[in-house]
């Protein structure tokens, strides 16, 4: 997969990009992730990206031009693959784990990053495919956001993280939050790890930890249970849970 990141603000990436599991997809050829500066594609001697708005107000706008240019850029570079262009912005569909499962599929995307008062509202209209949220508050800008949807993204892609298991039973990823866990020792000042998971009984564990992400679902975000595929047995558990 490729990603292109727009932004003003490329230095704001670099430990983002350069540690953990995002280090790691590059290293193995996983993933490449390419910042474009957009004050290189700017106008004028000064390499303007924003200017006032028409009819009045507060704060500067980013301009057409240099975000047109850049996208032009990549898409003649890359003529390969088709690409994806998505724009961060409060106003999108809100980022959650099936969202971010269908970007992981894509062999390019490219993240515009706003910044300022906002983006002149040609380059929603006419220049992107999809506008993504990251929840229903304001940032300084769109670089934040693309870090998340880039580390959300990025450890769904095959190979990234080495045990499948970790990301099956993660939060949202079958739509219920992930159960306790537990590591080493097994007892510390009073509080002890439950009996169940040092029994070696795998079949056993496993539904415990079923019957527990159940139980904290029901408890922490009930409507994600409706969105959930339930058989039998979590049906059953659903119900000893609703008893009490």
């Amino acid at each position: 997969m490729d990603i292109h990141i727009l932004t003003l603000f490329p230095g704001m990436f670099r430990g983002v990009l350069e540690e953990s599991i995002i280090k790691r997809a590059q290293e193995k050829g996983l993933v490449k992730i390419f910042l474009h500066d957009l004050r290189q594609f700017g106008l004028g001697k000064r390499k303007m990206t924003d200017d006032y708005p028409y009819g009045g107000g507060a704060g500067m706008i980013m301009q057409i031009e240099p975000i047109y240019n850049a996208i032009k850029k990549i898409k003649t570079q890359n003529k390969k693959n088709k690409i994806k262009t998505i724009l961060l912005t409060p106003q999108g569909e809100v980022l959650n784990e099936e969202k971010s499962k269908k970007l992981a599929k894509k062999p390019s995307l490219i993240l515009i990053c706003g910044h300022y008062k906002g983006l002149d509202e040609r380059i929603r209209l006419n220049l992107v495919d999809e506008e993504i949220s990251i929840g229903d508050y304001v940032l300084s800008g769109g670089e934040i956001a693309a870090m998340v949807v880039v580390d959300a993204i990025i450890r769904l892609i095959p190979g990234v993280l080495g045990n499948k298991e970790s990301i099956r039973l993660d939060s949202f990823y079958q739509n219920i939050l992930e159960g306790p866990l537990y590591t080493r020792p097994a007892k510390f000042k009073g509080m002890k790890v439950p009996d169940i998971l040092l029994s070696g009984n795998h079949e056993e564990i496993y539904k415990w930890r079923r019957k527990e992400a159940l139980k904290r679902t029901c408890l922490k975000r009930p409507e994600l249970i409706d969105k959930t595929i339930l058989n039998k047995e979590d049906k059953q558990i659903l119900k000893e849970i609703k008893k009490g």
